[in-house]
């Protein structure tokens, strides 16, 4: 496949990272559109209402023949860095597609927009907006059977939070690349700026001042001077050891590419991970988007911790292929774990971290939770996952708890029919109080008896939708580098 001009990959790599979908607002026509039926056989469109609720804008579709389930979708993290001139896309669905497959099934689909034009951190006025929409609908559509609450990449948050403030009102929960410790993943992100600071630069950014982190005086200057690190590691041994290493520190994948298979050499692996850092870690949660996090909760809310790094080495599952990586660049590991643990900590402000946590979901939903993950992903890692299940172990209701996987890389990145047949098990749990077989092969098989059509899967690097046989798939990620619980 060939892949885009390097600034093109570098800008849509940001994309795909932190769970935006921009390109549904400048991507050309589907690779492979769905066909139109026939004017006998095309169902009357659904009955779209849209307005503004508190300052919020939303979407709301209705079809004919509504089976009385509500879904109410929350985007993921849009930068308003990256936004400027582009509309942002209010979807109702993991991607632009979804709305039209979810109602053509049926459903009634609703989304808030957010507070700010949906733009930045969102999440502290989240689930009022939401809230608010779901009153607006029950007061002017009619009051649903069964509302479910479904998030994308940080939406997520947004989604479980949701079930936990108004368990009364939501039935059940989906989430999709979900990042549901954002407190957790932003402190994990932190750890990553930090050692790239610390192993790929002198300290300093192109006007020779220090790379700040957090409460920075010049954040695009920090930002820069970590990309253009990244960039030029990425292109020898010894800078690709060091990249696997940093990443190691929240187990991010080398897997970037949606439509190729999941690299199987050391090289290849390392130039991924150093995709995902740059666009996701830099370019999309780094330097520059920390200003409006810090303006929104009044202070830094993440702190870092580079101790122990031999043991979360061996947890992130990095370990040999990191170690084998120093070993053929000619490189010392211990003394780069040494010169990170070294490394002055960044202390979090209490009352910052506090006001970021009361928005952290807790895991005490007590309506069914379904998750559904691709395992390449580097921009969410499926680790935070198995860290949310711990948690509900601890303090929740363990069997309302079920992770789905599906074997492909990026973020984001399943098909209509992978989104549909997770949706529907979940209301399988929720109509019988039980789980049904989550079995792979049943569930592709399910995926598979609805039609080419839905194999349809959108990826944002190559600003396009493919086909893809559904893939869900056994997998154990490994242990969450940070969690905040």
């Amino acid at each position: 496949m060939r892949r885009p001009h390097p600034v093109l990959a570098l800008v849509t790599s940001f994309v795909a990272a932190v769970g935006t979908v921009l390109a549904l607002a400048v991507a050309p026509a589907s690779a492979t559109p769905r066909p139109s039926p026939t004017a006998a056989e095309a169902p009357a469109p659904p009955t779209e209402y849209t307005g503004e609720l508190a300052g919020a804008r939303y979407r709301v579709l209705v079809p004919d023949g509504w089976n009385g389930t509500l879904v109410l979708f929350s985007h993921g993290h849009y930068p308003s860095e990256f936004f400027g001139g582009f509309p942002v896309p209010h979807l109702l669905g993991n991607q632009e597609q979804s709305e039209q497959t979810l109602t053509d099934q049926g459903y009634a689909v609703a989304a808030s927009l957010f507070q700010g034009g949906g733009l930045d951190f969102t999440v502290p006025t989240a689930v009022a907006d939401q809230s608010r929409l779901l009153d607006w609908f029950s007061a002017h559509v009619g009051e649903p059977a069964r509302t479910l609450t479904y998030g994308q990449s940080m939406g997520a948050v947004t989604a479980v939070a949701h079930a936990e403030a108004e368990p009364d009102r939501i039935d059940g929960v989906l989430t999709v690349g979900g990042v549901i410790d954002w407190v957790g993943q932003l402190d994990a992100i932190l750890d990553m700026n930090l050692a790239t600071r610390v192993l790929l630069t002198d300290g300093t950014d192109a006007h020779g001042n220090p790379i700040e982190l957090v409460d920075a005086a010049d954040p695009q200057a920090g930002r820069d001077a970590l990309v253009a690190a990244l960039t030029a590691a990425a292109e020898t041994p010894e800078g690709r050891a060091r990249i696997s290493l940093i990443a190691s520190l929240n187990t991010v994948t080398g897997w970037y590419w949606m439509n190729e298979p999941r690299p199987a050499d050391a090289e290849a692996w390392a130039r991924g991970q150093a995709q995902w850092l740059i666009g996701a870690y830099t370019l999309g949660l780094g330097p520059t988007a920390r200003v409006h996090l810090e303006a929104t909760l009044g202070g830094n809310p993440s702190s870092t911790d580079l101790t122990r790094l031999r043991t979360r080495l061996a947890r992130s599952g990095d370990g040999a292929g990191v170690r084998a990586a120093y070993a053929a660049a000619g490189l010392d590991l211990r003394a780069d774990l040494a010169a990170l643990e070294s490394a002055v900590p960044i202390v979090a402000d209490p009352s910052a971290r506090a006001a970021m946590a009361a928005h952290r979901p807790e895991g005490t939903t007590p309506s069914p939770v379904l998750t559904l993950h691709t395992t390449g992903d580097g921009g969410a890692p499926p680790s935070g996952e198995r860290s949310f299940a711990q948690r509900v172990r601890e303090v929740g209701h363990p069997g309302n708890l079920r992770s789905l996987y599906v074997e492909r890389g990026a973020h984001l990145s399943v098909s209509l029919g992978e989104e549909l047949v997770a949706l529907r098990t979940l209301e399988r749990r929720i109509d019988t109080g039980r789980w049904p077989s989550l079995a792979p092969r049943q569930l592709n098989r399910a995926a598979d008896a609805l039609g080419p059509d839905y194999r349809a899967t959108f990826e944002v690097v190559t600003l396009q939708t493919f086909d893809h046989a559904p893939a869900f798939t056994r997998s154990v990620p490994p242990r969450a580098p940070r969690p905040s619980w």
